[in-house]
């Protein structure tokens, strides 16, 4: 406090003063004391005064930008020396605690404030671990030492709501222009602060964007679209940074009028290709696209699908259109997007319970048959109760084992929300708390994992930071109110489905939205496909936004939003790239290869091949997609990298063995086995008396859905006429050519 021009500074029952500007004591308490602090500060109030000096705004911030609480440094979750802060400053009244009360208050020497141990060491004038953090000309160590001056006091100044960061989006010409951008604090009655200085800047990749600290400056060493996070205290906000490719643009409707009547999927991703200097790969013939078509909406190549070709034109759109609405409502198409659910819903056995198992994929299978609406699916999930043996729905509460475990799921499928970090601590880079994550937790711990799915009236979880029963709370919302339904009741989870399948739910519609999107083009708008947050920001936030209002307004219909994905020229693109755009793996300029999942490239393999794959005790001619339970395992299906559902199927929870898979299918048993087998398409052909260049013809069609080119039919016309009617040697040059399809590049992707 200052006093008639004086410092007085109290300690204990000690009260230190001395004049401002100026080392010499004044008094103190009837003693004299030498203080030799520096008066000159960075910041004076209108009679020359340091200006008080807030910790949850003033240093919170300098610990942060100086990288004091990372999960590296002090932010560890046992602290680095004896010396604990909360992660990126999520408890500040913790940290205060730690950094003056903590060890007797030795972090702080009031008297002398630039012998406090927290100075010295970041300013490594005594050994410190992290090296040197700050310099003593450092305005942010004057700021440090001005509030220990102050009497390191928490403050009471107002927190800001939100961070504003100007420019948010901005477009650069070339690598040596600079951006400079800033960053204001806005309180709740409308004040704003520069904190520029004080925000700390990161870029997604560090390899294409610089950040300069003094001034503050971005540049982008390389075309795209980069994200740069902006964070002051728990506030982050994505600032967007374009530099164009510089290539011949995607072409773009001029009138608002002619964009309108473009297609929805198209007249977004087109714009964004335009402003990008992109362009755009031609269209896919018509077979290469029905036979991704194919795969994508039945997990079958065309040939054997019940489509019959010979009835459709694919160079007409309306035929296309035809083909479409088929393999939707196909027998296949239900029994693969069947597959497609049990794997989001991580369907897999628990304890053995089989009869379970089957009874929620088939359950599964009933709403994709009778189109139920994805809506509907979602409450019936999360309401559900009753004998899991009988119920399918009711499985949802055996999938995680624990009312923990049970929310992380709920908010990845449900919302492709990351919660994980919040059980622990506020999540650094996102929204949630630990108020959210255990809040929804103890919604679920009201239903026990166990067979018979019903409400536990005495269920809770405990909270780690109040040691109390933690309070059901909607996650990002609020608190649910503590009657008696709630704490004792079900009414929990009904507040929970009205809330998750409300039109307005900022995550649900777009969630799955998304997982369709990245099923069909290889990359989810958002991606992964789990991990929605403001610092991961869609590619496309348009598009998204559009599509989910779309999805909703349709009926939440799986089908409607897999036919407008289907229908657009961004999903018929060639994945053949051009000069300009062969860098593009995100904006959709070409098409992204992708390939066939381990279950589809079993199924594919054997209907090439004309032989079944066994899976252990169920019937010859079971499909890979068609199992009930992913214990039913098998060499083919690890070795091509079958995901055993106990996380997410979508991001490489279990990463496929490449080397192991090509060699498996170079010289493994799975080709070889096949290809020799006496029943198998290559023998039945020939004993029909099929001549050779026909047998090459069926399996290029077979595999590929086409014929071969010139150049292949001349290379094995020349590999026939080498062993001359030797019908043993023509069947070794037919035997390599189906090995060679299935084990190329185009074969294993679509």
């Amino acid at each position: 406090m200052i006093a008639n021009g004086n410092r007085i500074l109290q300690v204990g029952l000690i009260l230190f003063a001395w004049s401002l500007g100026d080392s010499s004591p004044v008094a103190a308490q009837g003693r004299s004391a030498k203080t030799p602090v520096d008066a000159a500060k960075p910041e004076k109030g209108t009679n020359g005064d340091s200006l008080p000096v807030d910790f949850r705004n003033d240093v919170m911030p300098i610990l942060t930008r100086q990288g004091c609480n990372v999960g590296a440094c002090h932010g560890a979750a046992r602290g680095r020396g004896g010396f604990r802060l909360s992660l990126y400053g999520g408890n500040p009244l913790a940290d205060h605690e730690a950094i003056v009360r903590h060890l007797k208050g030795r972090r702080i020497h009031f008297a002398d404030p630039e012998s406090s141990l927290l100075l010295r060491k970041a300013t490594e004038s005594i050994q410190h671990g992290g090296g040197e953090v700050l310099s003593w000309d450092n305005p942010l160590t004057e700021t440090l030492v001005d509030w220990i001056a102050q009497g390191a006091q928490l403050g009471q100044s107002d927190l800001p709501t939100r961070i504003e960061v100007q420019p948010r989006r901005a477009e650069l010409k070339s690598t040596s222009d600079r951006l400079s951008i800033q960053v204001f604090a806005k309180g709740p009655n409308g004040q704003s602060r520069d904190v520029t200085e004080l925000t700390v800047l990161t870029a997604e990749d560090s390899s294409a964007v610089e950040i300069q600290r003094e001034p503050v400056t971005i540049t982008v060493n390389r075309p795209g679209r980069h994200v740069v996070i902006a964070r002051y205290l728990n506030h982050v906000v994505p600032l967007q940074i374009s530099l164009p490719f510089g290539g011949n643009a995607a072409a773009v409707n001029s009138s608002a009028a002619q964009r309108k009547q473009q297609h929805l999927v198209d007249r977004y991703i087109d714009l964004s290709l335009h402003s990008l200097g992109l362009p755009a790969s031609g269209q896919v013939n018509d077979q290469i696209w029905l036979r991704r078509l194919c795969l994508d909406l039945t997990g079958r190549l065309p040939e054997f699908t019940e489509l019959d070709q010979d009835q459709y034109d694919l160079s007409q759109a309306d035929d296309r259109q035809r083909v479409i609405d088929e393999l939707l409502q196909s027998p296949q198409f239900v029994q693969f997007w069947t597959f497609k659910f049990s794997q989001w819903l991580r369907v897999r056995p628990q304890l053995s319970d089989a009869q379970a198992v089957r009874q929620y994929r088939d359950w599964i299978a009933d709403q994709i048959r009778g189109g139920v609406s994805y809506q509907q699916m979602a409450r019936e999930l999360i309401l559900a109760s009753g004998n899991s043996q009988q119920i399918g729905p009711a499985n949802f509460y055996r999938t995680a084992q624990s009312p923990r475990l049970q929310a992380e799921f709920f908010s990845e499928f449900f919302m492709a929300s990351r919660m994980r970090c919040a059980n622990c601590h506020n999540h650094p880079l996102d929204r949630w708390t630990q108020d959210d994550y255990h809040g929804l937790a103890a919604i679920f711990a009201k239903i026990p994992t166990r067979p018979m799915v019903e409400v536990n009236p005495f269920g809770q979880v405990i909270h780690p930071r109040t040691l109390q029963p933690a309070v059901q709370r909607l996650p990002g919302e609020r608190f649910l109110e503590q009657t008696e339904d709630v704490l004792k009741g079900d009414q929990g989870r009904q507040a929970l489905a009205s809330w998750l399948v409300d039109s307005q739910n900022p995550y649900f519609a777009k969630a799955f939205v998304n997982r369709l999107w990245n099923h069909m083009m290889g990359r989810g708008l958002v991606h992964p496909v789990d991990d929605f947050r403001d610092t991961n920001p869609p590619t496309h936030p348009e598009l998204l936004s559009v599509m989910a209002g779309d999805f909703t307004d349709n009926g939440y219909d799986l089908r409607h939003t897999l036919r407008l994905i289907a229908t657009s020229q961004a999903y018929a693109r060639s994945s053949d790239v051009l000069p300009g755009n062969q860098h593009d793996d995100k904006f959709y300029s070409h098409a992204l290869p992708r390939p066939l999942i381990a279950e589809v490239m079993a199924d594919a393999i054997s209907d090439v091949t004309g032989v079944a794959e066994r899976y252990a005790e169920m019937p010859i001619g079971t499909r890979a997609t068609e199992l009930v339970v992913t214990n039913v395992r098998t060499r083919t299906l690890e070795v091509l990298g079958q995901c055993d559902r106990s996380d997410s199927c979508e991001t490489g929870s279990l990463p496929v063995d490449a080397l192991a898979q090509n060699l498996h299918l170079l010289n493994g048993p799975l080709l070889n086995q096949k290809l020799d087998a006496p029943q198998g398409r290559l023998h039945r052909l020939l004993a029909a008396g099929h001549r050779a260049d026909d047998v090459i013809d069926q399996f290029y069609i077979a595999a590929y859905n086409r014929k071969p080119n010139a150049d292949e039919q001349q290379f094995w016309q020349q590999q026939l006429r080498a062993v001359g009617q030797d019908r043993q040697l023509q069947r070794e040059v037919l035997n390599d050519c189906v090995w060679s399809l299935l084990n190329s590049f185009e074969f294993k992707h679509h």
